[in-house]
């Protein structure tokens, strides 16, 4: 018995880094899979972004742990395809019990870190598409009448300013944190209203994560050489960490073990938010 039998899960950012993780956990506890990905790359993005191959792989390991699985190109910038993706879901599952609004990016660093792309990217990708994802959501998880849950990934920079150079006020960097912050809104927001029909919305607040988005040449080149001594520091001296040390909370939180558990943030960030 998983603890996730029966139920359906929709993922954004599903083809890699932390989505693939969450997703891949949330199958073998036996849930339904319904992964979604940009799967191309953006100009204002300096690293490699997912492909269409992260995606159809992941879809064969999902389909591999015995998992029903919907893969879907999608990019939640696009209002219409995420309401889209939202319906072929539940056509094909009966419903969805769990989202995952995972998706993001980095613009902070590179060669377009300065155009105002690298603003507007990061905030459609992580601010709009959160909240794009919700909006569609919602209905079908009042109407089913079953509860459910919501987590949004957010980030410590939800909470802290971490630009130490002139250069950091940049469009990219400013428009990770002001989506980052942003969600902590829609979080609060939703939770209120949903919280009578049983669908929890919490945040995920992760610190450094060792994937793409950081693990790149571009990041150590703009941010990490020059970077003061503490800079994102943590009190447990630790980092980055591993997705999946990320998905042990947001399976938690999805889990009926958290229950009561709504509007709340839970950092997974080795104390980065007690410095």
């Amino acid at each position: 018995m998983g603890r996730f039998d029966g139920k359906t899960a929709l993922i954004t950012g599903g083809a890699r880094g932390q989505g693939k993780s969450h997703a891949l956990r949330l199958a073998r506890e036996g849930a339904n899979i319904a992964i979604l990905d940009l799967a191309g790359q953006l100009d204002s993005v300096s690293y490699p972004m997912s492909t269409a191959e992260d995606l159809a792989s992941t879809e064969r390991e999902l389909k591999d742990l015995g998992a029903e699985v919907l893969a879907i190109a999608c990019d939640v910038r696009d209002q219409e395809a995420v309401e889209a993706a939202v319906a072929a879901t539940e056509e094909r599952f009966g419903g969805i019990d769990i989202v995952l609004a995972n998706a993001g990016i980095m613009a902070s660093y590179g060669a377009k870190k300065h155009d105002m792309a690298a603003w507007h990217d990061s905030v459609a990708t992580m601010l709009n598409g959160v909240y794009y994802l919700l909006r569609a959501v919602t209905p079908g998880l009042i109407e089913r009448g079953r509860g459910g849950a919501i987590c949004i990934t957010g980030s410590t920079s939800s909470y802290i300013g971490v630009a130490y150079k002139e250069e950091m006020l940049n469009p990219g960097q400013m428009g990770y944190g002001a989506a980052k912050t942003g969600v902590l809104s829609l979080m609060r927001n939703f939770a209120m209203v949903l919280g009578k029909h049983g669908v929890r919305v919490n945040t995920v607040i992760p610190a450094g994560v060792n994937t793409k988005m950081i693990n790149n040449e571009f990041f150590a080149a703009d941010l990490a050489d020059d970077a003061p001594g503490g800079w994102m520091a943590n009190v447990m001296e630790r980092g980055p960490v591993e997705p999946e040390e990320i998905t042990n909370a947001v399976t938690w939180l999805c889990s009926d073990e958290a229950r009561f558990v709504t509007g709340q943030t839970l950092a997974v960030d080795m104390g980065t938010l007690l410095l």
